[in-house]
């Protein structure tokens, strides 16, 4: 899993890459053997001890103690402008709808034209208003949302959204539940699950 949510960092040049919700940085080593030397993989952790044991543990990350839903001053205080790549762990499924926007609307401001996002979905709550809504709101910020195959071997099943381009259209514009651009396509077969 962790190697599939990496792919969108890019493996050459300076980028920056944001890691939302990195927890105890099993997904962050994957994303440091990706970046190259001259990339700043930054990590966005809400929880104390976690960010303690990031700094501790992984020193080469810039572990930023905050809210994702304040993704633009986490970013500016840091000196930052815009992102090469979002691999994001958030739990989705569990976050209030306001919430979700909030922080999707952040990611979609962060993040460079021709930028990426990557998220995890757990596959047995894709069923969820929860899991639905953040379907709906990527679509409305990424001009191409992928989801993988349900990776059984994670543990619980999850599938990963891989998202390209971000939209210059306003996400608020559309009203809750409908969206302001055609249908994507459902699954992406050439993307392996390992």
């Amino acid at each position: 899993m962790a190697a599939l949510l990496s792919r969108v960092v890019p493996s050459s040049g300076a980028p920056v890459v944001v890691e939302l919700g990195p927890g105890t940085g099993s997904v962050s080593d994957a994303i440091s053997a990706r970046l190259p030397t001259a990339g700043r993989h930054l990590a966005v952790e809400v929880d104390g001890g976690l960010v303690a044991h990031l700094r501790r543990t992984r020193p080469h990350v810039e572990t930023l103690c905050g809210d994702a839903e304040k993704l633009g001053s986490l970013l500016t205080a840091a000196g930052i402008e815009g992102v090469d790549a979002v691999v994001c762990t958030l739990p989705w499924s569990i976050l209030g709808a306001t919430k979700q926007r909030a922080i999707l609307d952040q990611v979609a401001v962060a993040v460079l034209p021709g930028a990426g996002l990557s998220t995890v979905a757990d596959s047995h709550a894709r069923w969820l208003s929860g899991a639905r809504d953040l379907r709906v709101g990527l679509d409305r910020r990424f001009d191409e949302v992928i989801p993988s195959r349900i990776i059984w071997r994670n543990v619980p099943p999850a599938m990963v959204y891989v998202c390209r381009r971000p939209s210059l259209v306003d996400p608020r514009a559309a009203p809750h539940g409908t969206s302001s651009r055609p249908a994507r396509p459902t699954e992406l077969r050439e993307m392996p699950t390992t």
